[in-house]
């Protein structure tokens, strides 16, 4: 059968689905046409500290001051977002008068963008939009700001919902955040945004989508639209991921990374598994690369859950392009993407130590993404698990 034509990568489209999204190169400079249609006119970007300088911020910038509107700029967010970065954005929100919220970044950027969303405008406090928390009533409430999703890596898949993790500074965990009347108006998808994304972040953020895709496939509930999403993004990743990295320059391969990393992150709406579980948890308490400790769990995780998900490796070892569709070829298949990537092995190389193996077990079994995973683990398989992360990974 012929590849499909993915030159449409190189062109700028419109979609719908599941919200408003822009998709195209140089679409960044149609954000202030987006504003206006919004009724925006003093937004606040709120963006990572690593953004700072970059190229984008600055092009941003000028493309919203030169179409005569104001705007102010946040950028104290971490690369795992603190519930106290996200107070001190809210505040500079509401002293600069803004009306609506840019989230510009990376997962980390976007995440801390739209817990600040979610109290800017209200006294609720952060915590009380905690996933597993019934929603606040929000009627007798200010409406949530305006809110834009500007994606400057291919990744992290949040720019469709309004969910974003968050580290609880107090108890050294991550927590998901979020509220159901919340949504991004437009999502603006530019790979030129990301062609300056160095190789090592290439292949890191490349690797959040990866697992996105993979867990929520297997995540063992019926949503087909979740799984058809999940399995284009598990094919355009394994297609575009390696060249992005060799080759940043590549719009195409670009492009094809920001669109899987999108459906992959409208794919796990459907659910996340235990490598989320454990990640989250790592990150919070040792400030790791998101996408990077998803990767180096990634393996592990798959190992654990190999009888549960065997009616779901051939249709993901089919979207590889695998002629080996067993669980073995997908295995063997993903840990050569990882070591083609140049991904450590282990958690330990990525610095945690050893005793902290049962208290990061003990934080990821009451993490929203356990609930999903295909086998449901005891404490001392979480543990062992973790351990199996730090000290064999793959």
């Amino acid at each position: 059968m012929a590849e499909p034509d993915m030159t449409f990568l190189t062109e700028s489209h419109d979609w719908t689905y599941p919200v408003p999204i822009a998709y195209g190169p140089g679409r960044l400079a149609d954000m202030p046409t987006f504003c206006r249609d919004a009724g925006c006119k003093n937004p606040l970007i709120v963006t990572d500290r690593g953004s700072v300088g970059l190229p984008f911020l600055d092009a941003l910038q000028r493309h919203l001051v030169g179409a005569g509107l104001s705007c102010g700029v946040y950028a104290g967010i971490s690369p795992n977002p603190r519930d106290n970065e996200v107070a001190e954005g809210v505040t500079q929100y509401r002293q600069g008068a803004h009306d609506g919220i840019i989230a510009l970044g990376g997962g980390s950027g976007m995440d801390g963008a739209k817990a600040i969303c979610l109290t800017a405008t209200n006294d609720i406090p952060l915590w009380d939009f905690e996933y597993s928390n019934t929603p606040p009533d929000m009627a007798d409430c200010a409406t949530f700001p305006t809110l834009f999703c500007i994606p400057t890596t291919a990744g992290t898949g949040a720019e469709t919902e309004s969910t974003g993790m968050v580290t609880d500074t107090a108890r050294l965990m991550k927590f998901c955040v979020w509220h159901p009347n919340l949504k991004p108006s437009v999502v603006l998808l530019d790979p030129e945004i990301t062609i300056g994304l160095p190789a090592n972040l290439t292949a890191w953020t490349g690797c959040d989508a990866l697992v996105h895709a993979i867990e929520a496939y297997c995540v063992p509930a019926f949503h087909p639209q979740c799984d058809g999403s999940a399995l284009e993004a598990l094919r355009l990743i394994s297609q575009y991921l390696p060249t992005a990295v060799r080759d940043g320059s590549n719009l195409e391969a670009r492009g094809g990374m920001q669109v899987g990393a999108c459906l992959a992150g409208i794919a796990f709406l459907k659910g996340l598994g235990l490598v989320h579980s454990i990640s989250h948890m790592v990150g919070a308490e040792f400030n790791t690369h998101h996408g990077l400790t998803n990767a180096v769990v990634l393996p592990a995780v798959l190992r654990f859950n190999k009888a549960d998900i065997a009616g779901h490796v051939v249709p993901m070892a089919q979207a590889m392009g695998l002629a080996d569709t067993s669980f073995e070829g997908f295995y063997n298949a993903v840990c050569h993407l990882l070591d083609d990537l140049e991904i450590p092995k282990t958690l330990a190389d990525l610095g945690m130590p050893a005793d902290a193996v049962h208290r990061i077990a003990k934080k990821a079994m009451v993490d929203a993404a356990t609930e999903t995973n295909p086998r449901i683990p005891t404490l001392d398989e979480m543990t062992e698990l973790v351990k199996d992360a730090l000290t064999l990974g793959r």
